[in-house]
């Protein structure tokens, strides 16, 4: 065994591996019977060696994987477990307790038992992965206050709007209620007043004009969020379906949103228009396509959103609302109704939508290419053609 120093980062990364079929400890000076456990094939886990309460002899338990966990975060943590000990309480059974007790292991159970059956459980879980997990996924469910939560939805209506930190109060309160149902203390933090204004159907569309004036300022903003924007349009797509996009779901000139990132759990094929194939191309070979880092999605839509509104001077517009414009356009473009609706991803009810699985790749190539026209007409209007002010 080698002799006990203080760990550092830098010692912890060149630690090499053990010899084969083997593990080696390194122990830290600092926190007695913490080391750094090194498999064989070079993986190392922070430990702590103790005799735990209930059993006769000293026994190896981790802390977490190196990188998963920092130094600093293994030197407190084993510091917490050793008090636990002392107290004559086992840390590990605490620990697990506790984790059964987190907000994200109650929604778990709430998706599992409550609401495994709901039209709307995908999109409920990718709205907690992406906005609530990553601030409340860790805490205790009774330690969330209701400042808590209005520190998440201020957040969120900067980052999202007001409608998404809606529904996301939504969709955290039924998580809340379904444990007050099931426990006997726990009380939602949740309270009426909470909501950020109410949600309304919108109809609204981009004029001519308008979209001429959002489209030559996402064309100057840059990547990635101008040429997103003008993707949207071009696909017709929802916010979240192209800022998720990833190269692997593109093949050849076609785009397939996966069923477990759609809104009808069935795959949607989008046949690209030259024009929105030429966005793609231009954009860095990187997981995501558009994406600041390479490895995320952006972020910061509400800053990216009133930069654009402020440089075309068109306001009171969604980017959801690129997606109805699209819908519109398409039937000034002729693209029949069916093929439109298919183009958008819809669902085609009755009979027809029961026995006619014809996928109308061809169609919606049509479609598209004659909404790309469109665009291109309304947004580079020729000079010996009048433009109709205010159409849409």
């Amino acid at each position: 065994m080698l002799a006990k120093k203080p760990l550092t980062d830098r010692t912890i990364a060149a630690l090499k591996p053990a010899l084969p079929g083997k593990r080696r400890l390194v122990w830290d000076a600092i926190i007695p019977g913490l080391g750094v456990r090194v498999t064989d094939r070079g993986v190392r886990t922070f430990v702590l060696v103790k005799r735990y309460p209930g059993s006769r002899h000293p026994a190896i338990r981790s802390l977490g994987v190196v990188g998963a966990i920092t130094l600093a975060q293994a030197r407190d943590t084993a510091r917490e477990w050793l008090d636990q000990i002392r107290k004559g309480v086992d840390p590990q059974a605490r620990e697990t307790e506790r984790r059964e007790q987190t907000f994200e292991a109650i929604a778990s159970g709430y998706l599992t038992r409550k609401a495994k059956d709901h039209r709307s459980r995908g999109q409920t879980e990718a709205t907690l992965a992406r906005l609530v997990y990553p601030i409340f996924g860790t805490r205790p469910i009774d330690a969330i206050t209701r400042s808590d939560v209005v520190r998440m939805l201020d957040q969120i209506e900067d980052d999202n709007g007001p409608m998404m930190a809606n529904r996301t109060l939504g969709i955290i309160g039924r998580v809340f209620d379904w444990h007050s149902t099931r426990t006997d203390a726990f009380r939602s933090p949740i309270v009426k007043g909470m909501k950020r204004g109410e949600e309304q159907s919108r109809s609204r569309t981009l004029t001519d004009d308008e979209l001429r004036a959002v489209w030559t300022a996402a064309t100057a903003y840059g990547h990635p969020y101008g040429p997103m924007l003008r993707f949207i349009l071009l696909t017709a797509s929802r916010r979240n379906e192209a800022l998720y996009a990833t190269r692997a779901e593109i093949v050849g000139a076609e785009w397939t949103i996966p069923a477990e990132r759609y809104k009808t759990k069935i795959d949607h094929v989008i046949p690209m228009s030259k024009a929105a194939l030429a966005i793609v191309e231009g954009l860095p070979e990187v997981g995501f396509l558009f994406t600041s880092n390479g490895k995320q999605a952006i972020g910061g839509h509400s800053r990216h959103k009133a930069a654009i509104d402020e440089a075309s001077g068109v306001e009171g517009w969604t980017i959801h609302d690129l997606r109805r414009t699209a819908r519109s356009l398409m039937s000034r473009a002729g693209v029949p109704t069916d093929h439109a609706e298919r183009c958008l991803g819809h669902v085609i009810g009755g009979v027809r939508g029961v026995y006619d699985r014809h996928e109308f790749r061809d169609e919606k190539r049509q479609g598209f290419e004659a909404l790309a026209g469109l665009v291109e007409r309304i947004v580079n209007p020729q000079p010996n053609v009048v433009a109709i002010r205010g159409q849409s």
